[in-house]
């Protein structure tokens, strides 16, 4: 249970609950600020179903309301408010993709616009009474923002009061999360207490970083999406620098731990490469979320696609008529994620004609030819004309 944890609140209290043989409630929230789930969330999922497996609930909380407002404790600007009608079209796959880690049928899912929408502003204030606004601005992050003359909005504060209270709506024994959301993990403490319930556990995981060396994240398109195909999905953990590699095996899989330790071990003494240790990883990550067979096919297709700098036999075919934009193909086939991605992309020369090596170096360029083309390191797509 301590694998990837980074900070437990509450642990004797936690240990004396799972001695006890009592089945507890295990809370787990995820904001869809985002259409697709990437493997960075599937560090507390991971945890949550470990907890399921134990027999205890797993309660898991899309946060459609507090979505909304949004959530400033990894950001080092204010967070756009986000219109429902984005907030729900974000969240129409969130439990499908999540079932592919957690056992749905035994799981308590919930959204937490269920308890939100329906609160006062008296209850708001006797929330808000039990924190203070030093509180607030002691946040490493929010205090950086103030001493640089940044704007926090009062919208902000009012985000650790509401994931504080989806604790006390769902009765949570324990919640999990990032070691970024420390201060709004303890918020739910707080509440449960001011409305007579037990204080839950706390058990945070540490953040990943993304393909490029920063924090996994959607909005830098540095992910490995849970929907992503499995030669896609093996690919960019192929594109992954070789430090990352234990870090993934320990808080993304669960293979067992003494194997981890052996890949360890065996990387320090130069008996294995790291290439091949992150030829397993890849494999590993596509069967968890596709299975074997195609983590096999995954897995031979980057043998023959790019140790023979070969194109992949099984890439993506799209037809699209005699003109169309490149940008919008490629973000309406997801071979991008955003215009941001696809232009950063094309200034480091890094979406080329697949056939002729030659570079693309507009994302404004619109196709009037058939083309197969090679985006970033692993990604292909075959563009025919109508």
């Amino acid at each position: 249970m301590t694998r990837g944890v980074a900070e437990i609140i509450g642990k004797e209290k936690l240990e004396e609950k799972l001695l006890s043989g009592k089945p507890l409630r295990i809370k787990l929230g995820i904001d869809p600020t985002s259409p697709d789930l990437h493997i960075g969330r599937a560090v507390t999922l991971l945890k949550l179903r470990d907890f399921q497996k134990l027999g205890h609930i797993a309660v898991l909380i899309v946060g459609d309301f507090t979505g909304l407002i949004g959530d400033t404790s990894d950001k080092d600007s204010e967070r756009p408010m986000l219109t429902k009608e984005i907030i729900e079209e974000n969240q129409k796959t969130y439990f499908e993709q999540v079932g592919k880690i957690i056992d749905l049928s035994k799981a308590e899912l919930h959204k937490n616009s269920e308890w939100l929408e329906s609160l006062t502003y008296r209850e708001l204030g006797e929330q808000a009474d039990r924190f203070s606004v030093a509180d607030f601005i002691a946040r490493e992050n929010i205090a950086k923002r103030l001493e640089a003359g940044k704007r926090v909005s009062l919208r902000e504060v009012l985000y650790p009061l509401m994931q504080g209270y989806d604790s006390v709506a769902i009765k949570a024994d324990v919640e999990l999360g990032g070691t970024d959301q420390r201060f709004n993990l303890l918020a739910g403490r707080a509440l449960q207490e001011k409305y007579g319930q037990e204080p839950q556990g706390i058990i945070m995981s540490p953040l990943i970083e993304g393909l490029d060396g920063r924090k996994m994240s959607s909005s830098w398109g540095n992910t490995i999406t849970l929907n992503a195909e499995p030669s896609d999905m093996y690919g960019k953990v192929m594109s992954m620098l070789d430090s990352q590699v234990l870090t993934y095996f320990e808080l993304c899989t669960r293979l067992p731990i003494e194997e981890v330790k052996e890949i360890s071990n065996n990387l320090e003494s130069g008996a294995l490469h790291p290439k091949d240790a992150k030829m397993k990883l890849a494999r590993e990550i596509v069967r968890m979320y596709h299975g074997e067979e195609a983590a096999e096919a995954a897995e031979k297709n980057f043998i023959e696609t790019f140790s023979k700098r070969g194109i992949p036999e099984d890439i993506e075919t799209v037809s699209v008529a005699r003109g169309s934009a490149l940008s919008g193909i490629l973000l309406e086939q997801g071979t991008v994620e955003s215009k941001t991605e696809l232009r950063r992309l094309v200034e480091e020369g890094a979406v080329k004609n697949a056939e002729t090596d030659e570079k693309i170096d507009s994302i404004d360029i619109s196709i009037e030819d058939p083309i197969t083309l090679k985006v970033g390191k692993r990604r292909f797509i075959k563009i025919e004309i109508l």
